[in-house]
């Protein structure tokens, strides 16, 4: 369970929780472990090695041991990753020849023979019934030997990993930031705060927990520790109840209801109880959620207990048709179908998230002047008890509604994503510059003074975390929007999955595109060469794991946007393999190695999506000529099998184009409104002396050398930058 701890700590943090041992001379060993962690490009901070370098040998070598398992599997470095061509980028075929060869060598095999010939008499050959295609022909010793080692380059990736306190000490740190954040969680850090409340929940808690998706996890720690819970809507019952079943606490996916104890079933009705005698006018939530309440019902036998929470028995009739509750939203739709916009404004005002959620409706629903003046000074109005992350939310929103024409990217909150033409009229030029003006007002006063602000440019074209399911787990990963520089002159995305139980096939595919979002080209499995670059070979199975590469030159591009992509050709999806990641490398361009060499690694992430072909992020080529990262964490539907690059290009040229036209909120536009409020703003280029007192500092990683006061905001905690 420390181990467990303890990565979490480092993953989530990049801080080693203060090692303890004996006191001794662990110099020499310290050293040894931070060059091993260079290789893989990683390395100790000079506080932390020096703390290292004073406890005993054997008590470095475990913490050595336990980290490097950590990093390597954060970089993707926990497997090994072979290729179809042994000596790839280099001798790969073109594809047509590598074809016939597979053919011949099956034409040879007497197993093959008859199969193939009577396939040729149709014109038509199956590649997959080819014994030379699709599985490795050689070792992965083999593979090593067929490559020199890799030369060091000052450009190579190194992530620091700094001292942290001690591991109770930091445990608690990482649980208070993620329960209390103002940002959901993806679904990895909802599992990451499932083990920190199993430890934490008795402990300090945050002073508000406003995703309610965290509250639920949290209470289901609380309750089996005894503790209270905290509860405050009928919904939260109902996500307490979700996640006690193991079910999905965002109410979007059906959980099947598991029957509690009977002590358990006490704790929710006396919840459900609590919550509506205080306000009886929250029984209308129930309606959003009727079918849910219904089977919840049938396992807590809430009839038996009707006489002592006879609120908490209102719920269940109003889920079974037996008592009316008008929904909230029942009446705004009610007020909206008599034209009554000014009414729906007002009303609205009660619940003022919903009003911001629905601005944009009133907005275009608004016919009159005073219709029109009625919406904006509700919205002014409220704007103060409006949660930060809504009120950027809204901005972003607005700030892309000056066109009509536009296209509109729909992204579910697993990344399943859709793109269409945008046919709302554009909203009236004074009334947005107007609300934009308020958000930025209300925005500035909830935003703390900076003190000194140290700032990296790097994090300047970053979008603002507004929604955890925008990312994805992994390292080196930004949130969708996000813009990052590409330094190299080789670009090298990398695949690997492994199958659980049945054979699985997926492919890893570059999309060029041109200015016009039109096609250039493509490498894939059936084009391995184009003048940009290589394909490693197709892999068809995977029981050991499997990776594919694609390697491009990136001055050789014909085209302005690369648009990697994974297709899963046969087999389990994204959520069903025992594990599948995507990432790429940056390499200068007289750099050798192996085809996969973790301190070339930039960017690693999770593939845990629901559709067949996955889009990570896309590389767009600035007007100057260089490139940048444009992140996506997007997902295709595609089809159930047999998923190509070339069946899907128009459908991720279309996302990839909605994306990019799209107007991001970003860290930049946060220094825009808090920067006339520090008493110093110095740019950071990372050479120069960090100041010596306390600063606020926002960047891609923490220098070494802050004032131990400093606040240090990174893409681990970006999330801090959202005001509540």
């Amino acid at each position: 369970m420390i181990h467990r701890l303890e990565s979490l700590v480092v993953r989530h943090t990049l801080r080693l929780p203060v090692p303890s041992g004996p006191a001794g001379q662990g110099d020499v060993v310290a050293r040894q472990f931070d060059a091993v962690l260079m290789s893989v490009g990683f390395k100790l901070s000079a506080e932390l090695l020096a703390r290292l370098s004073e406890l005993e040998p054997k008590a470095v070598t475990t913490i050595a041991r336990r980290t490097l398992g950590t990093v390597r599997e954060m970089v993707g470095d926990h497997v090994r990753h072979n290729v179809y061509f042994v000596d790839f980028p280099a001798n790969v075929p073109d594809t047509y020849d590598f074809w016939t060869s597979c053919i011949t060598d099956a034409l040879a095999d007497e197993s093959s023979r008859e199969n193939t010939l009577a396939q040729l008499a149709t014109g038509l050959v199956d590649l997959l019934t080819l014994p030379a295609y699709g599985n490795y022909r050689h070792s992965y010793a083999e593979m090593l030997a067929a490559h020199d080692e890799l030369i060091a380059a000052a450009a190579d990736r190194m992530t620091v990993l700094h001292l942290g306190g001690q591991l109770n000490d930091e445990v608690t740190a990482l649980y208070l930031a993620l329960a209390g954040s103002t940002t959901p969680l993806g679904d990895d850090g909802l599992r990451d705060l499932v083990t920190l409340a199993g430890r934490c929940a008795t402990g300090p808690q945050p002073e508000e927990m406003p995703v309610r998706e965290n509250r639920a996890v949290v209470n289901r720690a609380r309750l089996k520790a005894g503790a209270d819970l905290v509860v405050d809507t009928v919904t939260d019952v109902l996500r307490l109840a979700c996640a006690l079943s193991d079910g999905d606490v965002t109410l979007v996916e059906p959980t099947r209801f598991r029957s509690p104890s009977r002590p358990v079933r006490r704790t929710l009705l006396a919840a459900l109880d609590s919550v509506l005698a205080a306000s009886p006018a929250k029984l209308a939530d129930v309606n959003a959620h009727r079918e849910r309440w219904k089977r919840l019902g049938e396992r807590l036998h809430a009839h038996e207990y009707a006489e002592r929470w006879p609120y908490a028995a209102e719920v269940f009739a109003v889920a079974r048709g037996e008592k009316k509750a008008p929904s909230f939203d029942s009446r705004v739709e009610e007020l909206l179908g008599a034209g009554d916009v000014g009414g729906a404004a007002r009303l609205l005002g009660s619940a003022p998230g919903r009003l911001f959620r629905a601005l944009d409706r009133l907005l275009r629903t608004a016919t009159t002047p005073d219709e029109l003046e009625a919406v904006v000074a509700a919205a002014e109005a409220v704007a103060p008890a409006v949660s930060g992350r809504v009120l950027l939310s809204v901005r972003e929103h607005l700030g892309n509604r000056e066109k009509a024409d536009a296209r509109r990217v729909f992204v579910n909150r697993h990344g399943g994503a859709w793109a269409e033409a945008d046919t709302r009229p554009a909203l009236p030029a004074s009334t947005r510059e107007r609300l934009l003006a308020v958000l930025d007002a209300e925005t500035r006063r909830r935003l703390p003074d900076p003190g000194h602000l140290l700032v990296d440019p790097a994090v300047l074209d970053v979008a603002l975390p507004l929604s955890g399911r925008a990312t994805t787990a992994g390292l080196g990963v930004l949130p969708r929007g996000s813009l990052s520089a590409v330094e190299g002159d080789l670009l090298r995305f990398f695949v690997h999955w492994k199958q659980k139980r049945r054979s699985t096939d997926y492919d890893l595919s570059a999309l060029l595109l041109n200015s016009s979002y039109e096609t250039v080209t493509w490498l894939s499995y059936t084009s391995l060469k184009e003048v940009e670059g290589e394909h490693s070979g197709d892999i068809t199975d995977a029981p050991e794991g499997a990776s594919e590469f694609i390697n491009l030159r990136l001055g050789a591009v014909r085209g302005d946007f690369i648009v990697p992509q994974v297709n899963i050709y046969s087999g389990e999806g994204f959520e069903e393999v025992e594990e599948s990641f995507f990432g790429f490398m940056l390499r200068d361009a007289e750099q050798a190695g192996r085809p996969f060499e973790p301190r070339t690694v930039r960017m690693k992430s999770e593939l845990r999506g629901p559709g067949r072909v996955a889009l990570p992020l896309a590389f767009v080529r600035a007007e100057d000529g260089s490139w940048r990262a444009k992140w996506l964490h997007l997902y295709l539907k595609g089809s159930p099998g047999f998923n190509r690059v070339e069946e899907n290009r128009v459908s991720a040229a279309l996302l990839l184009r909605g994306i990019v036209e799209r107007e991001q909120l970003t860290v930049r536009h946060v220094m825009d409104l808090v920067s006339d409020r520090a008493t110093d703003v110095t740019p950071w280029d990372g050479d120069t002396v960090p100041p010596a007192g306390p600063v606020t500092y926002i960047g891609l990683e923490r220098p070494e050398g802050l004032h131990p006061d400093s606040l240090v905001i990174t893409p681990e905690n970006l999330r801090d930058l959202i005001p509540a």
